[in-house]
């Protein structure tokens, strides 16, 4: 493949953790695989790596079921592999992930470091942070735009994501989408009321009308936006 021109890595990272009655812990690495793999199938010139099922969480003896990476073993990890990939052939790494923790430090921090290191040796990493923050704010105000409440974690744009996603109907319970509500999403730096009460059941925001178009959707703005930077990021390299 790589003598095919197949020379670009991409590291897609998810995660374990609690999110809500509905979805499985895993749900993160299960829309990891799918993601990254149409990725590399929409660049054409890439090879979706492992996903690594593990990243920073908050953990809690109430929700269990999350597992922490902390994010200082995390950057390890992810420099660790990039290593590998750059020794095994590939002339470009991107780094990405499905879970907020670790981001950007870590991924940015490692992309920056490695690329310097490699760069007059001909060999590139990169940060791809828009499949992420730029493609789910953007989507989330689409929605929004339609009548939706904005979605924060395990609420309607994951558990839409897993709904379509799932046709072996194991990530979502579909019994227990109208239970799939949670704690509200504040605007970024608000502090909830001094008498709130917290759901406390790993789901800000609402869930309850997850659909699988909305999933479908979702994931064609995810990947329109996450090919369109990293196509940018391989131009640099010619």
């Amino acid at each position: 493949a790589q003598e095919a021109g197949k020379t670009t890595a991409l590291f897609y990272t998810g995660g374990t953790e609690q999110r809500g009655p509905q979805s499985a812990n895993g749900g993160h690495n299960m829309m990891s695989r799918a993601i990254v793999k149409i990725i590399a199938e929409e660049l054409g010139n890439a090879i979706a790596m492992p996903v690594l099922p593990f990243s920073p969480t908050s953990m809690s003896p109430d929700l269990p079921g999350s597992l922490d990476l902390p994010a200082e073993l995390l950057g390890l990890v992810m420099e660790q592999l990039t290593e590998d990939a750059i020794a095994i052939g590939f002339k470009n790494v991107i780094l990405m992930a499905d879970s907020g923790g670790g981001q950007p430090d870590v991924y940015g921090g490692v992309a920056k470091k490695l690329d310097a290191k490699y760069k007059n040796k001909g060999m590139r990493v990169f940060y791809a942070n828009e499949v992420y923050t730029k493609a789910n704010g953007e989507f989330n105000q689409i929605l929004m735009d339609e009548g939706h409440s904005r979605s924060g974690h395990g609420a309607l744009l994951d558990t839409s994501l897993m709904y379509y996603l799932d046709t072996e109907n194991i990530y979502v319970r579909r019994d227990l989408l109208p239970t799939a509500v949670g704690d509200p999403v504040l605007p970024r730096g608000q502090k909830p009321p001094a008498n709130f009460k917290s759901a406390n059941n790993g789901i800000t925001g609402d869930g309850r009308k997850s659909s699988p178009e909305i999933g479908k959707r979702f994931l064609d703005h995810k990947i329109a936006v996450a090919v369109k930077q990293i196509k940018g990021f391989l131009a640099e390299t010619k």
